[in-house]
């Protein structure tokens, strides 16, 4: 009785992992995009940033090739970029559903973290940009040479908040806000914390930039550009 009851349990979580994977399959990518640029989110020297005065600013984004149509019959110039943006997508691919896209940025944050931390490559390749890739390699494996072992947990994601929106060309572009209560320390090959703090749980802003072929039959979406904000 007791190994069927641990037989169905093992089904219940299996399903549910493979309808994740669909719904990130469906939202986010695994083929590759061109990235403007990266920032070690998982490994940046604070002190640095605080001297450069690292806050992003994203910029106010015209849309090019917008028709002038909107939903509901709202004067385009109440409408934020974002909404525009959002609409140009959408008349593009009109599959785009931003609810559904912002629960796969959610899972892909928290799959990207595990992996990063783990030093699961091949999840990273499938989900990142071949350059953002390129340097969550490398700085794994300096870390690995160094013998040093990175233990993230996330605590929750407090928010994921869609704040821009954009076409170049025919590449679209979503950047997300993500608002995420963490532990991250790094231990090294005796065990020892070398950097961070296991008891104290740290609130980190990050900036995710997401980026879709509109022309590609893949509808997935690839993790092209990382920031970060203190």
């Amino acid at each position: 009785m007791g190994n069927g009851f641990q037989f169905i349990d093992i089904i219940f979580f299996a399903m549910i992992a493979i309808f994740l994977v669909l719904r990130l399959r469906n939202a986010l990518g695994r083929r590759d995009s061109e990235e403007n640029g990266f920032d070690d989110l998982f490994n940046r020297d604070r002190s640095d940033e605080a001297e450069d005065g690292n806050v992003i600013q994203l910029p106010e984004r015209a849309v090019p090739g917008f028709d002038g149509e909107v939903p509901g019959g709202e004067d385009v110039q109440e409408l934020s970029d974002l909404d525009l943006g959002i609409h140009q997508i959408r008349q593009i691919d009109p599959s785009f559903n931003s609810e559904d896209f912002l629960v796969g940025a959610r899972v892909a944050f928290e799959m990207v973290l595990n992996a990063y931390a783990s030093g699961d490559v091949d999840t990273l390749r499938n989900l990142l940009s071949p350059d953002v890739y390129g340097n969550f390699a490398k700085v794994i494996q300096d870390r690995e040479q160094a013998g040093h072992v990175m233990e993230d947990t996330l605590v929750g994601i407090g928010a994921a908040d869609m704040l821009e929106a954009y076409l170049e060309g025919r590449v679209a572009n979503i950047t997300i806000k993500f608002i995420t209560d963490q532990i991250n320390i790094t231990r090294d090959e005796n065990g020892d914390v070398v950097d961070g703090n296991p008891n104290e749980v740290i609130t980190v802003t990050d900036f995710w930039t997401f980026a879709h072929d509109t022309k590609s039959r893949d509808p997935n979406w690839t993790l092209v550009a990382t920031r970060s904000l203190d």
